[in-house]
């Protein structure tokens, strides 16, 4: 066998050349580039073809003779270049070799871009490799987000590579790693396994699981003839003060009906706090009271009972300030009016899941109806809110997405809280 080598612009140039001096006899051995496209140069390729020597000289006499220019047929009807046999490829290189191997799978003249002949129908186990490497593709995207070396605590297998960016993700945002590992076990039990064949339906599947575990609490007027009656509690600094004038102005001017709305005023410990609450009161034209002791929260509700909303500011304090919160309970224990108090704890969302749950813990003898979360756009990670909820099961009613009254209060939603947690927070989503 002699070897015999064409070049051209392209690898279909250089076969065209091939078939032209040696016609149809010779085995494509190898493909190269032989030189890179630059600037001023083109790209040039060189086809590697082993031949009969008997053949070689047939067919170099044969295109010694001009053909006519109707035996020019087209490219895509011209015959592919023959196989030999492996056994002659084997005498010829280790390099051979491996292409003798490929060759069962991969036709060189469609590898290419040569058309081959019709009829021609894909052969199944090139479709089989094309899946294979759509799959291999996703792999290798999940792979650079997180290179996974050990095992999630509380699971028997390690993380399949289809999870890792929806677990980076998760981890990232701060949820606690026990509710990330049950979240992620349930997920690998009950998930369809065509459903895992890359990361995109995984994290759709993920969103929708984790927008079925988060209660929210619906915002709904009151009914007719009844009141609403809503006190916020919650740490010092967490912005209950702002967050009651929001609500005030929403359900004053932004609501379908216009409310009459009240205030009650607990905080008599900051002088500032209740001056900031009577401005916002006077600027809205709202009734407003201050109740120094027990004795007198019934009487300022009952003061109020013309309005549709009476909202009720306490009483910053620490968590562990036992106290202060308990001032706040006997001020609930001494209501003796009709009215029913829905209890609001007022959480930043710029603290760590630990100590969120700490301050649920030491306010939860109030008997917390819904939670508030506010600075979420002073936070880039949101898994800790999950965490809460997915812990004490207490909705969400409103979430703070900034300092603006009354345009960054927003009715609280799962699918707002889960575009946070995997996406990052963006106020247009609110």
């Amino acid at each position: 066998m002699k070897i015999v080598t064409f070049t051209g612009k392209t690898p279909s140039e250089a076969l065209k050349r091939a078939k032209e001096q040696i016609g149809d006899e010779g085995v494509v051995i190898e493909t190269r580039e032989i030189q890179k496209k630059a600037l001023g140069k083109e790209a040039l390729y060189e086809m590697v073809i082993g031949i009969d020597e008997d053949a070689l000289a047939k067919n170099t006499q044969k295109s010694q003779k001009p053909a006519p220019r109707a035996q020019h047929k087209p490219l895509e009807k011209q015959k592919p270049l023959l196989k030999e046999s492996e056994d002659i490829l084997f005498d010829i290189s280790s390099a051979a070799q491996q292409i003798s191997k490929i060759a069962d799978v991969t036709d060189p003249l469609y590898e290419y871009g040569i058309p081959k002949p019709q009829p021609y129908q894909e052969p199944k186990e090139l479709k089989e490799i094309k899946t294979e490497l759509h799959k291999l593709s996703d792999k290798v995207k999940l792979i650079q987000n997180m290179f996974w070396e050990e095992k999630a605590p509380a699971l028997q297998n390690a993380i399949p590579p289809e999870f890792a960016e929806i677990y980076k993700l998760a981890k990232e945002s701060g949820m606690n790693h026990e509710h990330l590992d049950a979240i992620m076990q349930m997920t690998l039990e009950h998930m369809p396994f065509k459903m895992r064949e890359n990361s995109a339906t995984v994290k759709r599947y993920f969103q929708t699981l984790l927008r079925k575990m988060i209660p929210i609490r619906l915002e709904t007027p009151p009914e007719h003839g009844t009141k609403k009656v809503i006190m916020l509690v919650g740490p010092t600094g967490v912005g209950k003060t702002t967050s009651i004038a929001k609500l005030a102005a929403r359900y004053s001017f932004l609501m379908q009906k216009k409310y009459k709305v009240g205030l009650v005023v607990l905080d008599t410990y900051r002088i500032g706090a209740v001056e900031q609450l009577m401005q916002y009161a006077r600027m809205m034209k709202l009734g407003i009271e201050t109740v120094v002791g027990p004795p007198e929260f019934s009487s300022a509700l009952n003061s109020l009972r013309y309005c549709d909303y009476i909202l009720i500011d306490t009483m910053g304090s620490s968590p562990y300030d036992k106290v202060k919160i308990e001032k706040i309970y006997e001020c609930l224990h001494a209501n003796d009016t009709e009215f029913s108090i829905d209890v609001v704890l007022v959480m930043p969302s710029s603290i760590k899941y630990e100590d969120l749950k700490a301050t649920y813990e030491n306010f939860e003898a109030l008997n917390i109806d819904t939670m508030m979360f506010t600075k979420l756009d002073e936070t880039r990670g949101f898994g800790n809110i999950f965490s809460l909820v997915f812990q004490t099961r207490k909705p969400i009613s409103y979430f703070s997405v900034g300092q603006e009254v009354p345009e960054d209060l927003v009715c609280a939603s799962s699918d707002f809280l889960v575009e946070c947690l995997l996406n990052g927070f963006n106020r247009s989503k609110a």
